[in-house]
């Protein structure tokens, strides 16, 4: 996974969720118990979380730190806030040597690891957003592919790349496939 291909993610969901800025976010609602609202803010802590994790490179512990949106930011903000991590994160990501590895709770991860997560949290995240939203994410199925790979390498799913990603995060049921609750990426790295 790349820089660009978090680029791509992170261009998918602005490209997506930004339209619908106007929209209710408090009332729609995001990923489980979560509102749209702060279902972007998660994703934004995410990204600027990983990019903090390839800066200072902790082999244990997450860097200490936590953040959130201005509690009166509204959608449109709240979006850029989540943009915002994602391309501080593609900047890291392009900046770090590929040797570099860092603490995450599913393992010592690479710049590269960091990018597919970032990705998944991306995509997966803003489809949840997106359906609250009664939208749909329309992502590069080629990204997909490579995310599917690299985050959550199956054997052949027969399914395209993107319906095999939301398998594997759980968010819908494939025929004959066991549901993904509890789902986990693979440990980094390959």
């Amino acid at each position: 996974m790349t820089a660009d291909d978090l680029d791509a993610a992170i261009s998918c969901l602005a490209d997506t969720l930004g339209p619908a800025t106007g929209r209710d976010w408090l009332t729609s609602s995001g990923t489980g118990e979560w509102n749209a609202w702060h279902t972007a803010e998660h994703v934004g802590d995410c990204l600027l979380s990983y990019a903090a994790q390839l800066v200072a490179l902790p082999a244990d512990r997450y860097v200490r730190f936590l953040a959130v949106s201005d509690k009166e930011a509204t959608p449109a903000e709240v979006l850029e806030f989540a943009v915002t991590g994602g391309r501080i994160l593609a900047s890291v990501v392009r900046t770090t040597e590929p040797s570099a590895r860092a603490y995450h709770p599913t393992g010592t991860a690479d710049p590269a690891h960091f990018a597919g997560m970032g990705c998944v949290e991306a995509l997966v995240h803003g489809e949840d957003i997106a359906r609250g939203l009664g939208l749909a994410l329309d992502p590069p199925r080629d990204l997909c592919a490579r995310v599917l790979a690299r985050m959550f390498p199956h054997d052949d799913l027969g399914v395209d790349p993107w319906t095999g990603l939301l398998w594997a995060t759980n968010r819908l049921s494939l025929p004959g496939r066991e549901p993904q609750p509890g789902w986990r990426w693979q440990s980094p790295p390959l």
